[in-house]
C-alpha cells in the first residue's frame, strides 16, 4: 500500500504536484547546461549504470562535458549564457533506456 502511494506521490506522469515539481527542476538545470535526465547517479541506481553502458560513447561523453561544466559553474556562481542554454533534443533519454532494462529484467525473470 505504502510503495504504491510512494510510486503514485514522485511519477510525474500521475501526479500534477510531481509534474510541476519536475518542470522547475528542469528550468532551473537548464541554467547551467544540464538536463533533467543528467541527475540520475550510476553509482546509485544499477540500471542508470547499465543504461549508460549501452548508450553510444558520444553520449556519454557529452553527459558527462554537462557535469563538468555544471561544477565549474557553480563553483564560480555564474550561470551558462542564454544562448547555450537551449538543447536540442534528438537522441532518447536516459530514462527511457532505463525503462527498457527494467522491462527485459522482468520479462528475464518470468
Amino acid at each position: 500500500m505504502a510503495s504504491a502511494i510512494t510510486k503514485w506521490l514522485v511519477d510525474p506522469n500521475r501526479n500534477p504536484l510531481a509534474a510541476l515539481h519536475m518542470k522547475t527542476i528542469t528550468n532551473r538545470l537548464k541554467n547551467y547546461g544540464l538536463r533533467y535526465d543528467d541527475l540520475y547517479d550510476p553509482m546509485y541506481d544499477l540500471d542508470v549504470k547499465e543504461a549508460l553502458n549501452r548508450l553510444p560513447r558520444e553520449i556519454v561523453d557529452a553527459r558527462n562535458q554537462r557535469l563538468k561544466r555544471a561544477i565549474d559553474l557553480s563553483m564560480k556562481h555564474a550561470y551558462l549564457p542564454e544562448d547555450l542554454q537551449v538543447f536540442i533534443y534528438n537522441i532518447t533519454d536516459i530514462r527511457t533506456c532505463v525503462g527498457v532494462i527494467r522491462f527485459c529484467d522482468r520479462c528475464l525473470k518470468n
